[in-house]
């Protein structure tokens, strides 16, 4: 009430002497602008957008990757403190290849600012190997993804079950809203599709069964090397599985759990042993194979060198398929070592890349129908407001029309006058705006509204 009276008072004084009516009038426009000014202020709120933050196995190597990837133990925790700093609907995608956030938000630069803080990083670092991707193509790209038109590994299957797992832990942290539930469900649905009617999956090689290939052509047979997997999650389960129909001579399961590597080491026949014991024993071992979700390395230099020097210069075959990696990056400087990460993979996952390339031109095709039906949706919901404006809007002019016919006929007034008189009003009330709309209007503007009313109103 003080800045009004502070707005009010230069005004007053000008009118000192005039009419009380003048000056009542004068109050009330100044009062009403007033207020009309601070409420357009008030309600200039940025809309809330649909984006997607994140980098990739295309943009990014392996070095800054492991830099910002998630762990599964950590996901619940960093989808409610991304949610804390201004994010509305939220689910991030993380593994080997990629990490990606798919938000509900105002600004997408929250993401991405957000991504470097919570990884302890400047955002300078990460930024130039950083996509952000709007309403539209955010909607093309989870298609894709969930399609494994953009995995390393061309139509791949395992990233759907990687994407699924992302929106049930959004889901359960309470991150994942009606936009995104939607988003996800159509991408499965996608997905589905795309791999039911061509053969993006036909030819596809894993990176367990690059893994083995790699193996093959440096000892040939594998039937007489020791075999040692460090982990016991879904992509070490898929190595094994692919390296134990080789009949390697012996497979070992280095966990961090002996129960849970002894579960996986059972359905094999091979032997479990804690992590704790990888000193004393890597040694032992021709072929390496690591996957597990620690942030450091679990297998360092020293200890490598130690094992090559008992192993008298016998070489090893490592793969460390972890994002962050389990294997200090310095040991493929050794001799003797064949270390192979995710990226060095590539070439030999895209063997047999001409089927599942004609099959991709036909995904494409699929997935462009389908991102213009998403996006029809999408614009449907955002008129929601709009239309329940209207309606809200009508229903108030409906109500008091009513009370005042109400009013008339507890007075006595003819009901037919009192229908006439509703009526009239009625049409009037609602009648006003794209009356008043196109009598103000000029040019371009005028032809355009006429048009649109013409169509509204079907004249």
């Amino acid at each position: 009430m003080r800045h009004q009276s502070a707005t009010l008072q230069p005004y007053l004084k000008a009118y000192l002497g005039k009419p009380k009516k003048l000056i009542l009038t004068r109050i009330k426009r100044i009062l009403t602008e007033n207020l009309l000014r601070k409420a357009h202020v008030c309600w200039k709120i940025t809309p809330m957008q649909l984006f997607t933050v994140g980098l990739n196995h295309t943009t990014a190597p392996i070095a800054i990757r492991e830099n910002i990837a998630f762990s599964s133990e950590r996901l619940s925790h960093a989808l409610l403190d991304l949610k804390a700093h201004g994010v509305h609907e939220a689910a991030i995608l993380s593994t080997c290849n990629r990490t990606e956030l798919y938000c509900h938000a105002a600004q997408p630069n929250l993401a991405l600012d957000w991504l470097a803080s919570y990884h302890q990083l400047p955002s300078q670092k990460i930024q130039p190997y950083c996509y952000t991707l709007p309403s539209q193509e955010t909607v093309k790209h989870a298609f894709r993804v969930a399609c494994g038109l953009d995995s390393m590994v061309l139509g791949e299957p395992q990233i759907l079950g990687q994407m699924k797992q992302a929106v049930k832990t959004a889901e359960t942290a309470g991150t994942l809203g009606s936009l995104l539930h939607k988003l996800f469900q159509r991408t499965f649905a996608v997905a589905k599709e795309v791999r039911s009617s061509t053969d993006i999956g036909s030819s596809s090689i894993s990176m367990a069964a690059a893994s083995v290939r790699l193996a093959q052509r440096i000892f040939g047979d594998l039937s007489q090397q020791n075999v040692l997997f460090i982990g016991a999650g879904e992509m070490i389960s898929l190595c094994a599985e692919h390296l134990a129909a080789q009949h390697p001579k012996s497979i070992a399961i280095a966990n961090r759990s002996l129960e849970r590597g002894q579960d996986l080491a059972d359905s094999m026949h091979a032997q479990a042993m804690l992590l704790a014991e990888l000193p004393e024993r890597l040694s032992e071992f021709d072929i390496v194979i690591t996957s597990t979700a620690s942030q450091l390395p679990i297998v360092g230099l020293g200890m490598v060198e130690r094992a090559i020097k008992q192993r008298k210069r016998r070489p090893m075959f490592m793969v460390d398929l972890a994002v962050p990696r389990d294997i200090e990056p310095e040991v493929a400087a050794l001799d003797d070592v064949y270390l192979y990460t995710v990226d060095d993979l590539a070439a030999v996952v895209n063997e047999g890349m001409m089927n599942r390339q004609e099959a991709a031109i036909e995904a494409e095709a699929i997935i462009h129908a389908r991102v213009e039906h998403f996006m029809h949706w999408l614009k449907t919901r955002e008129a929601v407001p709009t239309i329940k404006a209207l309606r809200e809007t009508a229903e108030k002019t409906r109500l008091a029309e009513l009370h005042k016919a109400q009013k008339l006929l507890e007075k006595g007034t003819p009901p037919e006058q009192v229908m006439e008189l509703l009526s009239n009003a009625l049409t009037k009330k609602l009648l006003h705006g794209p009356s008043h709309a196109l009598n103000h209007s000029v040019g371009k503007e005028h032809e355009q509204l006429e048009q649109l009313l013409r169509q509204l109103y079907q004249l």
